[in-house]
């Protein structure tokens, strides 16, 4: 299971050992950052939770005369990871799951396919860097049952949901 990076709109707590009047718990704005007390705006969308306290602990060391105290960041509410689904399925809309989820479990939340959808011609559109890439997924075989999983179509079609993911089944 790939380790959770922090995605804007995630909710997240920030403590700072010892040190009361540093225990935040900040939403990650639409750009991507946070503010803290003694270090202002910090970058965290992308991040994992131990590269953000590494930031913060950073970004602290001129407050401080001997070692910073531990800097501990936990996800609490990861409402940052959303995705959508349309077209042809039984219940089309944007899903919160909490966690990430493959392209099945992604067509399950929205109540699996409709009757006439069209499972080898799935686009799944994806932001990367500035661009808006479009993906076709192939996984009629795999709802028909006789699919072996070791087919490099299958394997590539079920693919991890990323966080802003749209997914249109024809």
């Amino acid at each position: 299971m790939p380790e959770y990076r922090i995605n804007a709109g995630d909710e997240l707590e920030i403590y700072v050992w010892g040190e009361e009047r540093l225990q935040r718990t900040v939403k990650v704005l639409p750009d991507g950052t946070i503010a803290f007390p003694l270090v202002g705006q910090v970058v965290a969308q992308g991040l994992l939770p131990q590269q953000l306290e590494a930031s913060i602990t950073s970004k602290l060391q001129g407050q401080y005369r001997g070692q910073v105290p531990q800097v501990t960041v936990s996800v609490v509410n990861p409402s940052g990871m959303q995705f959508s689904v349309m077209g042809r399925v039984k219940a089309p809309g944007t899903f919160t799951p909490g966690r990430y989820v493959n392209v099945l479990e992604a067509l399950s939340m929205a109540g699996g396919p409709g009757e006439f959808a069209n499972l080898d011609n799935i686009l799944l559109l994806r932001k990367q860097g500035g661009q808006l890439k479009a993906f076709r997924l192939h996984i009629g075989s795999v709802f028909k049952g006789g699919s072996n999983l070791e087919d490099a179509g299958v394997l590539s079609s079920i693919t991890k949901i990323e966080p802003g993911d749209t997914l249109i089944v024809p």
